[in-house]
C-alpha cells in the first residue's frame, strides 16, 4: 500500500513540495522502500491548484483531507497560527502523522502539538520551520544526540543578513538597502518581523529547546533588531577586524541557559562572519563533537520543500517499521533561564561628546565605578567642538553596563549615545 499525503496549502512552499515529490518519486520510493503519493490538497484557489497539481484531488473543504482514512501524513504549509493549529490537532486526533514548516505555530504551540502527537502515537516533524533547507533539527535530535550541546549561534534570517551584508560591503545606509530588499522580494512590505528580530527569535526558541532538552518559550528570548545599525557602525567594526550580524545566540552555562537575538559584532575569523547575502548558517558546539556548522538557504520553495519531503520520507520509513512517535518531544529537563542583567559579553559603545579636556578620563571613571574597563578606544574629531568616541569594553555583566550607561547619559559633556552593540567573540569557555 502506498503512503498517502494530504497537503494543506499550495503557496510557494506547497508548490515546492509537490514538485519534489513528483520529480523525485522513483528515488523517494527506492530510499523509503514504499510508494509515496499525494492524495489530496486543500487550497482556496481551486483553479490555480488544478493547473499546478494535475489529477490530484483539489478541495477547499478541510474535512476532505483531514478525515480521509487513506491519508497517512498531513503536510501543513499554510502558515499562521489559525486555522493551522486547529487543523494539525485534528489531523493528529484522526491518527495522521504531521509535517509542518510553520515556525510561528511550533514556537508558540509546540508543547501542545507534541503532546498531542505523543498521545496519538504519531510523528510531528518540523525540520523546515527553522533553517529552510538546512537539516539542523534532525541533526541535533539524532546525529548530535550523544552530546551535551553548550552553544548554538545562528544567522537564521535571510532578510537581515542580506541588509547587513550589503551595508558592510557597499557602505550603504539601512533604509536604502531595506528598500532594495523589498524590491527584490527578500523583505516583506511590512518587514518588522524580520528586521525587529522576531522571526529569528521564534526560530531560536525552537532550536534552543531541542539543543538543551528544556522548553524555551518565545517570551523567554531577549530580542533586539537591526534598525539602529548604521554604515558608521559597520565601518568601525571593520576597523576592529570584525563585522556585524544579527545573531541568534543560545548558551547552556552553569547558572542556566541564555537565549538572545540581537546585532552582534563578530570577529572576521569566526566561521559565521563569512556567511553573506540571504544565506543562513547555524553553528553548534557539543562537548564531544566540538564545533560544527550547518550552512545553506534558509527559505525558498525548493530548499524548504527539500526539508519537508525529507521529513515525509522519515515518517514513511517509521510507518513501514511501525515506529512512529519514537522521537517527538525531547524536552525532558527544566533548566533555569539566566536574567538579561546576567548576560556576560564585551560591548561597543559609540558616543558623540564635546571635544574638551578630561572628557575621556571622566568617561573612564564612570565605567570604572561599574567595574568596567576598556579594551580599546577610538576617537575621531567631528568638528572643532565635537568628537566621536568608540569605546570597546572588556567582557562585563549586562546589568553593570546599563548602570554605567545611566551615568554616561547624565554626563553633560555627552551629546548622544549613538549605539551600543554586543560582541560575540567565539570564546566558548566564556564566564557563566
Amino acid at each position: 500500500m502506498p503512503i498517502q499525503i494530504g497537503i494543506l496549502g499550495l503557496g510557494t512552499v506547497g508548490t515546492g513540495v509537490v514538485r519534489i515529490l513528483q520529480q523525485n518519486a522513483t528515488d523517494i520510493q527506492t530510499r523509503t522502500h514504499c510508494e509515496v503519493k499525494i492524495k489530496g490538497i486543500l487550497e482556496r484557489d481551486l483553479q490555480r491548484a488544478r493547473e499546478l497539481s494535475g489529477d490530484i484531488l483539489i478541495t477547499d473543504q478541510p474535512a476532505e483531507i483531514l478525515q480521509d482514512p487513506e491519508i497517512d501524513i498531513i503536510v501543513e504549509v499554510m502558515g499562521g497560527i489559525e486555522p493551522a493549529r486547529t487543523f494539525v490537532l485534528e489531523a493528529l486526533r484522526n491518527g495522521k502523522n504531521v509535517v509542518t514548516a510553520n515556525k510561528d505555530l511550533i514556537a508558540l504551540h509546540g508543547h501542545e502539538l507534541l503532546d498531542a502527537a505523543n498521545a496519538a502515537g504519531k510523528d510531528l516533524y518540523f525540520e523546515a520551520s527553522v533553517g529552510g533547507g538546512i537539516p539542523i533539527i534532525a541533526a541535533m535530535k539524532e546525529s548530535l544526540a550523544a552530546n551535551r550541546i553548550t552553544h548554538v549561534l545562528g544567522i537564521i534570517n535571510g532578510t537581515t543578513n542580506y541588509i547587513l551584508t550589503a551595508m558592510a560591503e557597499q557602505g550603504r545606509e539601512y533604509a536604502e538597502v531595506l528598500a532594495e530588499a523589498q524590491q527584490l522580494g527578500y523583505a516583506e512590505s511590512d518587514p518588522s518581523s524580520d528586521v525587529d528580530g522576531l522571526d529569528a527569535a521564534r526560530k531560536l526558541a525552537i532550536l534552543s529547546s531541542i539543543a538543551f532538552n528544556s522548553r524555551v518559550a518565545l517570551k523567554d528570548v531577549f530580542v533586539e533588531g537591526i534598525s539602529k545599525i548604521t554604515r558608521e557602525d559597520l565601518a568601525y567594526a571593520a576597523e576592529l577586524g570584525c563585522t556585524i550580524k544579527l545573531l541568534a545566540i543560545a548558551k547552556h552555562q552553569t547558572e542556566g541557559i541564555e537565549v538572545r537575538v540581537h546585532p552582534a559584532i563578530l570577529p572576521l575569523t569566526h566561521p559565521l562572519a563569512s556567511v553573506g547575502g540571504v544565506f543562513n548558517a547555524i553553528y553548534v558546539v557539543g562537548d564531544a563533537v566540538g564545533e560544527t556548522m550547518f550552512y545553506g538557504r534558509g527559505a525558498g520553495s525548493l530548499p524548504t520543500g527539500s526539508a519537508i519531503v525529507s521529513d515525509i520520507m522519515r515518517i514513511a520509513r517509521n510507518i513501514e517499521s511501525n515506529s512512529t512517535s519514537a522521537i517527538n518531544c525531547t524536552c525532558y529537563l527544566d533548566l533555569a533561564l539566566k536574567a538579561v542583567s546576567d548576560f556576560y559579553t564585551a560591548f561597543y559603545i559609540r558616543l558623540l561628546v564635546k571635544d574638551e579636556p578630561r572628557v575621556l578620563a571622566t568617561l573612564a571613571l564612570l565605567f570604572a565605578e561599574a567595574n568596567i574597563s576598556f579594551a580599546s578606544i577610538i576617537q575621531k574629531p567631528r568638528d572643532e567642538h565635537q568628537a566621536e568616541i568608540v569605546l570597546v569594553t572588556h567582557p562585563c555583566r549586562e546589568g553593570a553596563l546599563q548602570e554605567a550607561l545611566d551615568s554616561v547619559k547624565a554626563y553633560s559633556k555627552v551629546l548622544n549615545i549613538h549605539n551600543v552593540i554586543r560582541f560575540e567573540n567565539g570564546d566558548h569557555g566564556a564566564k557563566a
